[in-house]
């Protein structure tokens, strides 16, 4: 696994997931949408659901089926309160779960906003050789982890790995 020269454009769909939001109002929707287009990606589909762990499984299930989708971002649900859910939805799904993810993103997250950063669930893997990363709902959270991490991986040119580069080989 090495960086390439050029970019990979990658499929990758957008699920926000909650109970008070709507199109109208989806900042963090919005936000990861304009930045994966602005790095170089295709907006294959996007979705917003309520904190329901058998629709948010049953979405992401026909995304990860689907073999000209590359990665689901998801913005929500992984917080402590009754109805986040999306671990619970989500993590049965992962054939391989990327611990480093959610340890980097809270490390990180740890800087700018202390010790809160522990009631994050944020967490990644991959479901049949698609890279599904979850993400809490706030934009500022969704803006460390893009900028932070997600941009870097999804990007082939990174040095000296990245998971773009990588997206060939995960069927092996």
């Amino acid at each position: 696994m090495s960086a390439a020269n050029e970019p990979i454009a990658l499929n990758l769909c957008v699920l926000t997931v909650s109970d008070s939001r709507t199109s109208a109002d989806d900042t963090s929707g919005d936000y990861l949408v304009s930045v994966l287009q602005a790095s170089g990606h295709r907006l294959a589909e996007r979705a917003l659901l309520p904190d329901d762990r058998y629709r948010l499984r049953a979405a992401v299930s026909q995304w990860i089926a689907d073999p000209a989708i590359d990665g689901v971002l998801v913005t929500g649900g992984t917080g402590f309160t009754g109805r986040d859910s999306t671990p619970e939805a989500l993590l049965p799904l992962l054939d391989k779960e990327m611990p480093g993810f959610g340890e980097l993103f809270r490390a990180i997250s740890f800087e700018e906003i202390g010790t809160s950063s522990l009631q994050s669930r944020a967490f990644a893997g991959l479901a049949n050789a698609t890279f599904v990363f979850c993400l809490p709902g706030s934009t500022s959270a969704c803006r460390t982890a893009w900028e932070k991490i997600i941009r870097a991986q999804l990007d082939a040119r990174t040095k000296p790995c990245n998971l773009a580069t990588l997206k060939p080989r995960l069927k092996e």
